[in-house]
């Protein structure tokens, strides 16, 4: 059990450092001239992750709650709250990352080509719609959780070292899970459509550029680079979402939270958070050639 906890820890360790770097980037770009929708929507993105790592289970969050002098049920409530409103905007900001981009490579003759234009006006209001939703919506485990006490006496699932679920309602519980099953199922076939259209985008402009070019002159698009790494995150995402999502539902379902299970399904939620970054660092030009410039030329040196 403690060789898992040290990788869990290690893990985090990796997802923080190149989320926290990310943000820095697309703050820069966004406090610049004319930032991207894209970039807008990947800077939300990787705050909902710095926040979900940080605030599952132990972590940072609940540890700097605890020297504010917080009591353990403040602290439960509070970081298991921000904890469940990130995990929903984790998938409803990668469907509207996949959308927005599957509007933005669509040719000028498509039917989605007129909201090219409109993705940029509205993208403000679809990140108060998503964060309205996802805060009211989860507020419920406000009442749900407390700090553990006794699980033979008081019927309660431990869910972290100090904190516990209370019981609900069969019908209650039945309702919240068709809610969020419904909503996860429309999200991920969205994802699944976007990524659809994407991929026959690029294979049409892929046979396209054969026609008119030789392949040795082939080079990828910026465009057709941010639209592969889209398409990577959304497929990655969707594997690590439904391992998360099947865990937590048998969990809930048969209301018993085993000590490795819970790791293990803290380490395939951790993935996705640790993986997406690097896997936007490693794509994005303008990150490569900032990492470039402040690498030190070894060449330069060999030489002398």
């Amino acid at each position: 059990m403690s060789s898992l906890e040290n990788v869990l820890y290690i893990q985090v360790g990796l997802g923080l450092l190149p989320n926290m770097f990310l943000l820095f980037f697309y703050n820069f770009i966004i406090l610049g001239d004319r930032p991207k929708p894209m970039d807008l929507i990947s800077c939300q993105l990787t705050f909902v992750h710095i926040m979900m790592i940080l605030s599952e289970g132990d972590n940072l969050l609940a540890n700097i709650l605890e020297s504010l002098k917080f009591g353990n049920d403040i602290k439960c409530k509070i970081t298991f709250y921000i904890n469940r409103v990130m995990r929903g905007l984790s998938i409803c900001i990668t469907c509207l990352l996949s959308i927005s981009q599957a509007v933005t490579i669509s040719p000028s003759t498509s039917s989605m080509a007129k909201f090219k234009n409109k993705v940029k006006k509205h993208i403000i209001y679809a990140f108060f719609y998503l964060w309205s939703f996802n805060l009211s919506f989860s507020s419920r485990w406000i009442f749900y959780v407390a700090g553990f006490t006794n699980v033979s006496e008081n019927y309660q699932m431990k869910v972290t070292k100090s904190c516990s679920l209370f019981p609900m309602n069969y019908i209650f519980r039945g309702f919240i899970l068709t809610v969020i099953i419904s909503r996860d199922v429309f999200l991920v076939g969205v994802m699944l459509t976007t990524s659809t259209y994407m991929v026959i985008i690029l294979c049409r402009h892929q046979r396209q550029c054969k026609h008119l070019h030789s392949i040795s002159h082939l080079r990828a698009s910026p465009e057709k680079r941010a639209t592969q790494t889209i398409l990577l995150l959304v497929v990655f995402f969707v594997v690590m979402y439904w391992l998360d999502f099947i865990i937590s539902f048998t969990s809930i379902l048969f209301w018993r939270y085993d000590p490795v299970i819970l790791t293990v399904q803290k380490f395939v939620m951790y993935t996705y958070p640790t993986i997406a970054p690097l896997v936007q660092i490693s794509s994005d030009k303008r990150i490569i050639h900032i990492l470039k410039f402040f690498t030190p030329n070894t060449s330069r040196f060999s030489k002398k």
